[in-house]
């Protein structure tokens, strides 16, 4: 059984879970421990131990030990996404790229470690110098969700340790095999005992614990917007540092003037890639009425040369959706959709493939309303639905009129309505003439609206909730 790490020793669990495989469940992945209240706050403790001495380690020491972190990371690349792979359901070149992407978010911080930001400034008082410095914040809870299982919680962990925090981890359920082995390959770095701990575990227990103890000073949460606002609820009155990513329901609009072949190329990566399964994907497609018939047929030609199929096959686009709670949600969904007056203009089927798994056909709905639920709440699947406007300003309209904000998108060759969009989408992120979903990891990433709560999440913008800002006076 793969066991939790609590204070720099492996402990078994007080109850076990079996990870299967979404595109074979006869495929059993491991046998991972289930953490209890208890240990949480065992490794909450050790935490708050921990987390001076490691603050008060060179900047050098720090920074090897996310190297080496980064650096084991990329060396095992083809294992660690076959993992991912296989637990989580995407296709084998998505996983070894979210892999190879944590492992750059290591060696990013690492560097990071070594340019502290600070100011020395005189003072408007005559005799008087003011240093500005960041310090750490102390315990960090990392609350991560299933679709990113190795990417998400590097961008968390690695800045939280880069800054001088302590670390105490709770995976998503679902997918706890990548976190153990990335807890597997930290517990190797050097970090002082109790500096970084695996609880992998229900919500209900480990990550109430961790939202309630006064002990974690910050918690960083990515996962739906109910749990969000539980998160906050709880931790809010004592005071807690909060950072929230709450998911998406994301427009693309499509212009007239579009390049036809690279809108549809954005639109079908942005949307059904990955299975769907990520908060930026493209939900919503807002599509000005020229070329409204041209773009859906072809999006539906293009989504008929994808094949689904098992994550480890070489022939498969998409993968299978994670688990059996979400794929009979899609289905759940796709048929309310129906029945709301939608009309499905492809797939939207439950398939059967030579394994036991989790197949379905990316859906696409046309001619929807933009008071629909599809076109208001996020579907966490290969599911998307095209909506006509009028003409630009409409499309804006449409765009903004959701309770969510994180990533927005537009196809159009014209600088004039590319720089309006860039200016006025209520979103966080941007993309001009690229797909919704997929982001740098050395700039912000985060929404506005229902999407986000709290600071920016990666690169340089992530101190601002990893750490806290000191003001020191001295009289000379």
């Amino acid at each position: 059984m793969h066991k939790n790490l609590i204070g720099g020793q492996w402990v078994d669990g007080r109850a076990e879970r079996i990870n299967l495989n979404p595109s074979d469940t006869n495929d059993q992945i491991g046998v991972y421990a289930q953490a209890s209240a208890e240990d949480t706050l065992v490794a909450i403790d050790a935490a708050e131990a921990a987390q001076p001495i490691w603050a008060s380690l060179s900047l050098q020491q720090r920074a090897d030990a996310l190297e080496f972190i980064g650096t084991e990371i990329l060396s095992r690349q083809t294992e660690l996404g076959t993992l991912l792979a296989r637990e989580e359901g995407k296709i084998l070149p998505e996983a070894v790229g979210e892999v190879v992407r944590a492992g750059q978010i290591f060696k990013f911080f690492a560097g990071e470690i070594l340019r502290p930001q600070g100011e020395h400034l005189d003072s408007v008082r005559s005799g008087i110098e003011v240093d500005i410095v960041r310090q750490p914040v102390g315990v960090i809870g990392i609350i991560a969700p299933w679709n990113f299982p190795i990417a998400i919680p590097a961008w968390k962990i690695a800045p939280a340790l880069a800054y001088g925090n302590a670390v105490v981890f709770k995976p998503a359920d679902l997918v706890p095999g990548s976190a153990w082995a990335l807890a597997e390959i930290i517990s190797r770095a050097g970090l002082p005992d109790g500096t970084f701990n695996l609880l992998m575990g229900r919500g209900s227990v480990v990550g109430q614990s961790m939202v309630e103890s006064p002990k974690v000073k910050a918690i960083s949460f990515t996962g739906s917007a109910d749990t969000g606002r539980r998160i906050l609820t709880t931790a809010a009155p004592r005071l807690a540092k909060l950072q929230m990513e709450m998911g998406g329901s994301n427009p693309l609009v499509i212009l007239n003037d579009a390049d036809l072949d690279l809108a549809v190329d954005v639109a079908v990566q942005g949307a059904y890639f990955s299975t769907g399964q990520r908060c930026t994907a493209s939900s919503r497609f807002i599509i000005e009425k020229g070329i409204y018939s041209r773009f859906t047929a072809a999006v539906q030609e293009k989504l008929q040369s994808l094949v689904v199929g098992h994550a480890l096959d070489p022939q498969s686009t998409i993968g299978p959706v994670a688990d059996k709670a979400q794929f009979e949600l899609n289905l759940r969904d796709i048929k309310a959709t129906r029945a709301e007056g939608a009309r499905l203009a492809f797939g939207g089927e439950a398939l059967t493939r030579e394994t036991p798994g989790y197949f379905m056909s990316p859906a696409l709905f046309v001619d929807a309303e933009p008071g629909m639920r599809i076109a208001q709440e996020e579907f966490f699947g290969p599911i998307a639905c095209a909506i006509p406007a009028v003409d630009y300003e409409h499309a804006l309209q449409l765009a903004n009129d959701s309770s969510y904000g994180l990533s927005a998108g537009i196809c159009t060759n014209s600088l004039k309505y590319a720089t309006d969009f860039k200016r006025k989408v209520q979103s966080g992120m941007v993309m001009v003439n690229t797909p919704t979903a997929g982001v740098d990891y050395h700039v912000p990433f985060g929404g506005t609206k229902g999407s986000s709560y709290g600071s920016r999440e990666q690169g340089r913008y992530a101190a601002e909730f990893y750490t806290t800002v000191k003001t020191a006076y001295t009289r000379y």
